[in-house]
This record gives C-alpha cells, sequence and structure tokens, in this order.
C-alpha cells in the first residue's frame, strides 16, 4: 500500500485540539487540507506526522510547541500608547487587532492588558507555547513525480 513520502501532495482531514481538550481547529464540515508534505505549507509537526500514512490511516500526533508555533517570545509584547488608536476605539483585554510594520506588512495582536497610557499588545501567534494535539485521517495521497521535463 502506498505510504505517504516527503513532495507528495495529500489530502487529509483533522480535528486540532489543545492538552485540556479545547478544539482549537478542525476541517469538519469543509473540504480536507491539502499540501505538499514537506513543502514548508504546514507547521513542522504537522509535516512530518503524516509520513508513512497510507490512504484511510488515521492517526494522532502530538505536537510539541517548539515543532508548531514555537515558544512565546517576550520580545513580541509592547506596550502601545492608547492616543495612537483610533478615537472610536475603546481598547479592550482579548480584543483582536491588526497593526503595521514600517514596511507595510499587517500582522495581528491581542490586547493582554489595558492601562491608563497604554495598553499591552502581543503579537506572539495564538498558539506559540502550546503543544497541539491532532487527530488525522488521510483521504488522499498523489505521489510526486518521478518524470522531469526537459
Amino acid at each position: 500500500m502506498q505510504q505517504v513520502r516527503k513532495g507528495d501532495t495529500i489530502q487529509v482531514h483533522y480535528h486540532g485540539t489543545l492538552a485540556d481538550g479545547s478544539i482549537f481547529d478542525t476541517s469538519s464540515g469543509r473540504d480536507p487540507l491539502e499540501f505538499e508534505v514537506g513543502g514548508g505549507m504546514v507547521i513542522e509537526g504537522f509535516d512530518n506526522g503524516v509520513v508513512g500514512m497510507a490512504f484511510g490511516d488515521k492517526r494522532t500526533v502530538q505536537i510539541p510547541a517548539q515543532q508548531a508555533y514555537g515558544d512565546k517570545n517576550d520580545d513580541m509584547i509592547m506596550d502601545f500608547p492608547v492616543d495612537r488608536f483610533p478615537a472610536d476605539l475603546v481598547p479592550e483585554i482579548g480584543m483582536q487587532l491588526n497593526m503595521s510594520n514600517t514596511q507595510g506588512e499587517q500582522f495581528p495582536v491581542v490586547i493582554i492588558d489595558v492601562a491608563e497610557d497604554y495598553v499591552v499588545l502581543d503579537a506572539n501567534h495564538p498558539l506559540a507555547g502550546k503543544d497541539l494535539i491532532f487527530d488525522l485521517e488521510l483521504v488522499s495521497i498523489t505521489p510526486k513525480s518521478l518524470i522531469i521535463m526537459p
């Protein structure tokens, strides 16, 4: 039976939970996730977790934070002056916002504290520092072509 190797394009259904059992993502009710294994399209632990699976296989993979979204980085937590917020925005803990850097690239942040003159923003990925658990079901494998066009 054909097994998943790096370079194959696969489709997989998944159900992602944290150690406490809370669900953070699932493909349930959607099309399966399609990606090239080893192509850098998914987190490292997910990529490695599908290698060796065969059509129809189900597997649970536990992915440490370092092979997922990394550890929380204190440099990604910043104080931001309240007077630089739009006048009609009232900052609240847990509010998710988008910021842009000096190159114009946008990135998400979450307000984790509100003081009188500033708010504390966290630009870490929401799953940074967390170990992830995925229940996987392989639904298709398209092997990497061994034919090279001249």
